[in-house]
């Protein structure tokens, strides 16, 4: 060695030995580097559309709900369509009416149970309505006889259209135990 290597360069003190360059850092394979600008990029378009989502929210809170409904009136088909002395079910699931045809007339009974709201089913070989929900019993005029429920089935108004056709409407409704089953409408009386 010549008194030139021995000569302490910028980098090196006069007392210090030569130290080894140290390596540069070296970052795990896994981790990807987040640029601050991209970590503020994303921050930003996540606030922003939480603003966003909550901004619609308050705009659909604006609006009300509309609830579709099947009409509350309807026609159901001419009186001799019927059989006398029993319950027709055909309108049982599309409309919630059973309709009832007596030697005089015809009436009009709500399948829903004054209990909590179920639907009964009609005993044929009974000739009742039964509850499957608490075994609530209703005879074939509505009148309940078993269970809990604390009153009779409801009635819808029934009159003759102008076609002669059944017109059902179920926003007039007769509650028994107010003697609104005399009242007209309750019970339409045809002998044909």
């Amino acid at each position: 060695m010549t008194d030139q290597d021995k000569q302490p360069t910028g980098d090196q003190s006069i007392g210090d030995k030569a130290k080894p360059q140290s390596a540069p850092l070296v970052r795990a394979p896994l981790r990807g580097e987040v640029p601050r600008r991209g970590l503020l990029l994303t921050a930003w378009l996540i606030f922003g559309a939480g603003v966003t989502g909550m901004v619609g929210a308050m705009t659909r809170f604006l609006f009300p709900n509309v609830l579709y409904e099947p009409p509350q009136e309807f026609k159901a088909g001419f009186p001799a369509e019927y059989a006398i002395d029993a319950v027709d079910t055909r309108y049982k699931a599309s409309n919630a009416v059973w309709i009832i045809r007596e030697s005089k007339g015809f009436y009009v009974l709500s399948t829903v149970c004054t209990h909590l709201g179920c639907t009964p089913n009609y005993l044929v070989a009974e000739e009742k309505f039964k509850c499957p929900c608490h075994g609530s019993g209703f005879i074939k005029s509505g009148i309940n006889v078993e269970g809990p429920a604390p009153r009779p089935l409801e009635r819808f108004k029934i009159t003759l259209a102008e076609d002669g056709q059944l017109l059902i409407d179920k926003n007039t409704k007769y509650q028994q135990e107010k003697g609104q089953w005399g009242l007209p409408g309750s019970y339409l009386e045809y002998v044909g």
